[in-house]
């Protein structure tokens, strides 16, 4: 947003028209000396060479000179012979050290822009005045308290930055410059304007935000010029009631303010185009919005909007609606009018129709969901996942049968891998629960997050006979942080299992001890977060100046903006905390079922609670419901596009309406249907229960079962036996197999080659397996194609390479610098990422070689080093680095080396909101000298 307050400051600032026919010279390094003749260089760059002091032969021999840029250098004070260069129109002096000018500075009179931001200045001198010609002046980000009364004598200034500096308040001189356009005036400590503003009646653009202003006066209306204002981050609770006189306006910013209710005056500025009001505190928003008939971007989000008005459709020209952070359920009808809308963003709002699915994907599937239900009646199901979780022996699978109603008579076996039940659990509202027992084999960490989903209801599983207090972490607060880094914001209840085989006391004090370390790892990890907030709030008072002094200063080098941005990660993981509901249910699954009946009507209680589960209360067409109705049927793997679309139109869907009701079911995990793939969009995965079945066989670990499947023909002889023995053991040390094998394993569940191949294409997209000969047309016979498993290999660390010690073939040193990025995990690292991460670097490396946790490739000719080191305690963080080697000259060919992988990370890493994780570059020369324990840069 803001763009055109960005366009025109940014061509204000960088405005260098006149210099495209002048001679230029620009010098740079440690010791600058000037070339004899230099006397008819009309534009001379000094900028970024640290110069503590000028270099001989800068004075009014410099005839012709028209620019000089002294920019990021380290003077503290300007010599009074610079002032002496009669043509100087422009002096640029930002990002140094000076205190303060010299009184000859005001004998520039034909300067007409000088730039002094980010210095040490306290005052300005008397003679600034004297510019008559200056036209630009920009002294923000430095120390001023007040500024010289001869300010005002510059008539033909159009351009004054005086932002972040300490004037406390607003300089009555200002108002005598008739001819100004753009006064930056933000993150000072004013609480209040003059009456008299009106004076600057040529001011097009008005930055005041981040000052301490409660109110406007009501002469502000005045500014009649006025097109662009900023007044963020501030106290106002509402506008003047003339505001709508600013008839010119086309930019507003009134984000981070106090506004309970939309201000009305803004109704009648029909020629507004950018309209902010983030972070306030507004309920309602009027159906007179309509009104603004041109808005191009509408920010409303972290507010209390509960419902939008009908007529916020008729905004025809929107390009950006920003609504997250409401609490909005119902979306108006021909929402899908709004078709140029390319920036919508709609999460964290308790969303039922559409659902937060369809929703999330953008307008046009909104468009078609509301299309749709014009076409057939809706429909509510309530239908509501409730996912099973816990250590191994927490008790999950007797839970589960004794929840849908085939009690156990003996206790339940260990369940293998992950199994799907419907349970009907109040038939009269027809509330359905989908119940996913997940196992607690570790064997399954890497399969399990693709089952944990917004929405869902959570049981967390603890075995009392098992628990004791030393134990929290592996059998609670591990799925804690689990959860919260995947769902935040999900709803968990703990139940306690097989009090049968414990007593009374032993009962209560480990159900309050599992409930006071709960207690305590929620408050570290919310004090950590907090004392990050507070770093970081730290670290923008400072300001980039102070920060960029010292690399052991705190976010050393980092943007305001980018703080900005860290800040609000921070603020969205402090504010969305997992709900955990209390106390501890404690329940017996032998015997006369102790506490299920009570953990029954728990889970329903909650479940029914509008507040906590909105989609639960989903409103769909019928006809989608009707879809997914049919999709459960067909016992096949898969369907192809075409008999998915003979179900549609049983359905009564027709084939274009088809593609949006499929991408509603994936969304919501009824079924799997890829149609960003080629060859996954042609198929409809709808037997969930198969496909688990599959992933099953892959991620048992059991050596005796995974022979004892491929065995299970009767004609396999010794020879052939061992061969396969064989197999399996590669498959279980080095996560390698051949397609033969994996047809063998899969024989019960598959029947064609095109089943085959689809259901490996489909592991490779979930980022389980890769193909590590995939041949570009038909293979030979007798050439195995072979996959790998990553999450399989047991060797610690791959085959060294030489390169890997900075060594060529022949042994000889070479002089390379080492680039190494690292992401850092305090809390947790999300199981199986590194196996998945393997997988989709895959396209991008060449010659790999794996371990356990090290992977050695090249991209291109550039080798690059993927790690992940697992924490030794809980104090410290596990690590994962991606690093390259380049010789000092191609450093750039390094970083070229590892964007494309660092990319692949992050898209991994958007899969796990609630994850607090931290990115540094490490030192090269830290990294150079051997040391255990390198400088970090964020």
């Amino acid at each position: 947003g803001l763009k055109t307050v960005r366009v025109w400051r940014e061509a204000a600032r960088r405005c260098r028209k006149l210099h495209g026919n002048w001679r230029q010279l620009s010098q740079s390094g440690p010791r600058l000396s000037l070339p004899s003749d230099i006397g008819r260089v009309q534009v001379l760059n000094l900028a970024n060479n640290s110069l503590l002091e000028l270099p001989d032969g800068l004075d009014s021999s410099l005839s012709e000179l028209r620019a000089l840029i002294l920019r990021r250098n380290r003077l503290r004070r300007l010599p009074s012979r610079l002032c002496g260069l009669p043509l100087l129109d422009e002096l640029d002096l930002a990002h140094n050290l000076l205190s303060g000018l010299p009184a000859e500075l005001g004998g520039l009179g034909r300067l007409r822009r000088l730039c002094l931001s980010h210095n040490k200045l306290q005052q300005l001198p008397a003679e600034l005045g004297g510019l008559s010609a200056l036209e630009e002046l920009d002294v923000s980000f430095n120390e001023l308290r007040q500024l010289p009364a001869s300010l005002g004598l510059l008539a033909r200034l159009r351009a004054l930055d005086v932002d972040h500096n300490r004037l406390s308040h607003f300089p009555l001189q200002i108002l005598q410059l008739a001819e100004l356009e753009e006064l930056d005036f933000s993150g000072n400590q004013i609480r209040a304007l003059p009456r008299d503003i009106p004076r600057l009646r040529s001011v097009k653009i008005l930055w005041l935000s981040s000052l301490r202003l409660s109110c406007l006066p009501d002469t502000f209306c005045g500014l009649a010029a006025l097109e662009s204002l900023m007044l963020d981050n501030n106290s106002l609770r509402a506008l003047p009631e003339r505001f709508g006189e600013l008839g010119r306006l086309k930019m507003i910013n009134l984000s981070s303010n106090r506004f309970e209710e939309f201000p009305a005056a803004l109704l009648q500025l029909t020629g507004l185009e950018e309209l902010y009001l983030s972070r306030n505190e507004l309920s309602v928003i009027p159906a007179g919005i309509a009104a603004i008939s041109n808005l191009a971007a509408l920010w409303l989000d972290n507010n209390k909007v509960r419902y939008l008005p009908d007529s916020i459709v008729e905004l025809a020209h929107l390009e950006e609606l920003v609504l997250q952070g409401n609490q909005i359920a119902i979306l108006p009808d021909s929402f899908g009018r709004l078709s140029k809308v390319s920036l919508w963003k709609i999460k964290d709002n308790p969303l039922i129709q559409p659902p937060y699915e369809v929703c999330m994907k953008g307008i046009p599937y909104i468009a078609a969901y509301q299309k749709e239900l014009a076409l057939s009646q809706p429909a509510v199901k309530p239908r509501l996942k409730l996912v099973l979780m816990g250590s191994k022996g927490a008790g999950k699978t007797s839970l589960r049968q004794c929840l849908v109603g085939n009690a156990p008579g003996t206790p339940a076996p260990h369940a293998k891998g992950i199994e799907v039940t419907q349970w009907v659990a109040d038939a009269e509202k027809n509330l359905t629960f989908i119940v996913y027992d997940l196992a607690g084999d570790q064997n399954y960490d890497l399969i399990q997050p693709f089952f944990l989903s917004p929405g869902a209801l959570y049981v967390l599983v603890v075995s009392l006979k098992g628990y004791a207090p030393h134990r929290f972490y592996e059998l609670v607060g591990y799925f804690l942080h689990l959860l919260g880094a995947r769902v935040p914001h999900g709803v968990v209840c703990v139940v306690g299992a097989h009090v049968d085989q414990c007593n009374d006391k032993e009962v209560e004090e480990k159900c309050l001890d599992i409930h006071h370390q709960i207690a305590l790892q929620e408050k570290r990890d919310v004090e950590s977060m907090q004392a990050v907030a507070e770093k970081v709030d730290g670290a923008l008072g400072q300001g980039l100046e102070l920060r960029a002094t010292s690399p052991h200063a705190p976010f050393y080098g980092v943007s305001d903006k980018n703080l900005r941005r860290k800040k609000a990660q921070v603020q969205y993981l402090l504010n969305n905390r997992l709900q955990i509901l209390s106390p501890v249910i404690t329940v017996s699954c032998q015997g006369d079922h102790v506490g299920i009946n009570r953990l029954k009507e728990k889970l329903l209680s909650v479940a029914e609670h509008r507040e906590i589960f909105p989609n639960l209360h989903r409103v769909l067409p019928k006809s989608w419901q009707r879809l997914e109705e049919l999709h459960y049927k067909p016992q096949e793997l898969w369907l192809s596009w075409w008999d998915s679309a003979r179900l549609g139109l049983q359905a009564g869907l027709t084939e274009d309406r088809l593609q949006s009701a499929l991408s509603y079911l994936h969304e919501s995990g009824k079924l799997l249907y890829f149609e960003d793939s080629l060859t996954l969009k042609e198929c409809v995965f709808h037997n969930l229960t198969k496909l688990i079945d599959i992933l099953n066989v892959f991620f048992q670990r059991d050596a005796s079962v995974l022979l004892q499947k491929l065995l299970a023909d009767a004609n396999i002889d010794e020879l052939r036996a061992t061969q396969l023995h064989h197999y399996v053991e590669g498959f279980l040390l080095h996560g390698l197999l051949p397609l033969h094998i994996i047809r063998l394993l899969l024989k019960p569940h598959i029947k064609t080659q095109q089943d085959l191949h689809l259901i490996l294409e489909l592991l490779e997209k979930m980022g389980l397996c890769y193909c590590l000969n995939k041949p570009k047309i038909t293979p030979i016979n007798g050439v195995p194609i072979w996959f790998k498993f990553p999450c399989y290999v047991k060797n610690e660390v791959p085959h060294a390479e030489a390169w890997i010690n900075g060594s060529n073939l022949s042994g000889q040193q070479l002089a390379i610098e080492q680039l190494q990025v690292e992401y850092s995990f305090p809390f947790l690292f999300p199981p199986g990422l590194f196996a998945r991460y393997s997988v989709q670097i895959n396209t991008h490396i060449v010659h790999r070689s794996d371990g356990k946790y090290q992977i050695f490739a090249y991209r291109g000719k550039v080798p690059v080093v993927i790690s992940y080191r697992p924490t030794q305690s809980s104090l410290q963080a596990d690590t994962l680095s991606i690093a390259s080697h380049a010789s000092l000259p191609n450093i750039w060919t390094a970083w070229q080396a590892i964007i494309p992988l660092m990319e692949e990370l992050n898209v991994l890493l958007q899969e796990w909101p609630g994850l607090y994780f931290t990115v540094h570059v490490l030192c090269s020369k830290c990294l150079k000298r051997g040391s255990s324990n390198p400088h970090t840069f964020p």
